[in-house]
């Protein structure tokens, strides 16, 4: 557990450099990441390197105490660069080319960019990979960030063309798979082939689908092009890149297999809360809170990606500049959500960032010491923090570093599902990531811990598997089924795809059907005034936003149905499937009973009030406006907090 912030010296006159490592390292700072942004101060010129400031920063830090994250510059190509090499510059979906002046202004695709990355990349890991100091590698920043993946220039087009000529091998198969018969979009060779943007109306949803992919595996390859100088000139240095929260223009998973040793993520509860699809009471509601399971929502997410490690590269302090409104957090907010990623397996907590810019893009962004080096409310919180860690280190880690078991539910996430809905949608409000958000929350205001996988994960050893939708269902993931002994739910649009993005020749859910023995007859979305009614365990609720017309086969048993007759739930056996999207009351009523039979415990949590297990700590946390009583067991001893667990507060106990 170890506090860390992103540090800009680059912006900042010499002299600061040494009283801010020093006052960093006394706030209780012990990692540092700088340099992701600093190409035209490391090559000012062509093939010109200054390297004495950043050798001089990072002698610096280290002589105060402070290892080092080393940020690769490649967001952020310098002017002349782009006044070399125009082609570099991004196209947008609508064909826009991007300009210089601001970010990420590059095509992932470019072979020239590609090239001049693994030179800036070569030079700084040859130069610093060794160095005592550097702990870590972080490779460009939020790749895919500003709608910057997908790109849609010639050079995409180009190497996405090489991709289907090795993924298909001839033309006749690739036709055959997208369905080409259809509207004469048959090719006679590969390179026939264009992107599926600028279309008079849909482009074939096939084609989408491998574009996505293969922009998927574009960014994988192009992270793993610095991670192989990296572990060349840098061994036994950890490698991470700091994702997004609800991000999802590429494949994590895969991502994660092209070389990664953390799964590091940007932490902004508050904006993120304006920016997602919630009502505006329930924006409101959290406004300076942040929603209760956002944070936890993706700690559990990129937990997975990372195969158990995980990082908060950049985490909220005070307002920031990007979202619709920019409240101050509630007092505590920040030590809250510090503890919060500890308890979801963070390694690190890293904040964004040491000073605010009085200059620039974010210079409404803040940071933990306002641009005069007066520590702000956030910054106070911190030095809370540090204080309190080092206080209970001892014992926290001795408790905390216990083997962590797999949570009791398994939660699939799938990134192919959310491009499939954004491919086709059908309905104007159905949202992947909301429905799988919902189902999460629900599980966590039940105070059950959740474990998020991909669906090709082992999920041997958990008692319940939940899939909010899986359109394409995996053959090895039905195998799990017939061969466990877990209990599964899923959830509408399951098996409705096959790889190829086409109806199986069954009819959904496809191969799901082995295990349970239904057919999807026909799809509907509903508007809003469209409610079909049901209930379950007694609670009375209404279908929203999608449902699956099933027709049960043999041995399955409907165990719930709307007030028109249609299946709203059917099971055989553990394999249990929502046929649509439920409220809020309905989705719970479900999920507890889904638990229920898989024998876990589940309570009532009040309003904003959260739970997770760490090894042999209990966690509690509260984002509501009311304290909270800790259901605690009396010989419980608190190691942070107490049984009390006020507003925008915390606390940890031992039982």
């Amino acid at each position: 557990m170890r506090l860390g912030v992103c540090y800009y010296p680059e912006q900042w006159p010499r002299h600061k450099w040494e009283s801010d490592a020093r006052r960093m390292f006394e706030l209780g700072i012990r990692r540092v990441r700088i340099a992701e942004f600093a190409w035209s101060r490391m090559e000012p010129e062509p093939h010109r390197y200054e390297w004495e400031w950043l050798d001089t920063v990072i002698d610096m830090l280290a002589q105060h105490g402070l290892q080092i994250v080393l940020g690769t510059p490649t967001a952020t190509p310098p002017r002349w660069l782009v006044e070399q090499h125009p082609e570099i510059l991004p196209v947008a979906q609508n064909g826009m080319t991007y300009n210089f002046g601001s970010r990420r202004h590059y095509d992932i695709s470019s072979e020239v960019y590609r090239e001049h990355c693994a030179r800036i990349v070569g030079q700084m890991t040859r130069r610093y990979g060794k160095h005592p100091a550097v702990v870590a590698w972080q490779t460009d920043n939020e790749l895919g960030c500003h709608d910057t993946v997908p790109s849609y220039t010639e050079a995409a087009r180009v190497r996405f063309t090489q991709w289907l000529a090795q993924r298909y091998g001839e033309i006749g198969a690739l036709n055959d798979a997208w369905g080409n018969v259809f509207w004469s979009m048959e090719y006679r060779r590969f390179e026939e082939i264009g992107l599926p943007n600028r279309t008079p109306t849909d482009a074939n949803p096939s084609h989408w689908l491998d574009f996505r992919r293969f922009m998927s595996a574009e960014t994988a390859s192009f992270h793993a092009l610095q991670g192989a100088l990296i572990r060349e000139h840098s061994p036994g240095r950890d490698l991470l890149h700091n994702f997004m929260g609800f991000f999802t223009s590429f494949d994590h998973y895969e991502f994660a297999k092209s070389g990664l040793d953390i799964a590091a993520w940007d932490s902004y509860p508050l904006p993120r809360t304006e920016v997602l699809w919630f009502d505006d009471d329930v924006k409101h509601r959290w406004a300076r809170s942040g929603h209760p399971d956002i944070p936890a929502f993706n700690h559990d997410l990129y937990r997975g990606v990372g195969n158990g490690r995980m990082w908060v590269m950049e985490q909220q302090v005070g307002p920031v500049n990007w979202a619709p409104y920019n409240p101050v957090p509630t007092a505590g907010m920040a030590r809250l959500w510090t503890w919060e990623a500890f308890a979801h397996g963070a390694e690190l907590v890293s904040y964004f960032r040491w000073r605010q810019a009085p200059f620039a893009q974010e210079q409404m962004h803040s940071g933990i010491n306002t641009p005069d080096d007066t520590l702000t409310a956030g910054g106070h919180e911190i030095a809370r923090v540090a204080r309190e860690l080092a206080a209970l280190e001892p014992e926290m880690v001795a408790h905390a570093s216990t083997p962590r078991p797999r949570a009791p539910v398994a939660l699939l996430f799938d990134y192919e599902a959310d491009w499939i809905v954004q491919i086709q949608r059908h309905g104007a409000d159905f949202d992947y990531q909301r429905l799988v958000f919902e189902w999460y929350s629900s599980l966590r205001a039940m105070g059950v811990d959740v474990d998020m996988l991909s669906p090709d994960a082992d999920v041997s050893g958990y008692r319940l598997v939940v899939a909010p939708s899986l359109p394409i269902v995996p053959e090895s993931l039905v195998a799990q089924i017939v061969r466990g002994d877990a209990w599964w739910l899923f959830g509408p649009r399951t098996g409705s795809k096959t790889r190829a993005f086409t109806i199986p020749a069954t009819l959904p859910p496809g191969p799901l059907q082995a295990a349970l023995n239904v057919r999807v007859l026909q799809s509907e979305s509903l508007r809003p005034s469209l409610r079909p009614r049901v209930a379950i365990d007694g609670v009375v609720g209404h279908g929203l936003r999608w449902r699956d017309h099933v027709e049960p086969g043999a041995a399955v048993n409907v165990s719930a149905a709307f007030d028109d007759g249609l299946p709203a739930v059917v099971e055989a056996g553990r394999v249990r499937m929502a046929t649509a999207c439920f409220d809020d009351a309905l989705l719970r009523a479900l999920l507890a009973h889904s638990a229920r039979d898989a024998g876990i415990d589940t309570v009532s949590l009040p309003e904003g009030v959260r739970m997770r297990r760490l090894g042999g700590l209990q966690f509690a946390f509260n984002y509501g406006e009311v304290a909270w009583r800790a259901n605690a067991p009396d010989n419980a001893r608190f190691v942070l907090g107490n049984r009390e667990v006020g507003p925008a507060d915390v606390a940890a106990w031992i039982a």
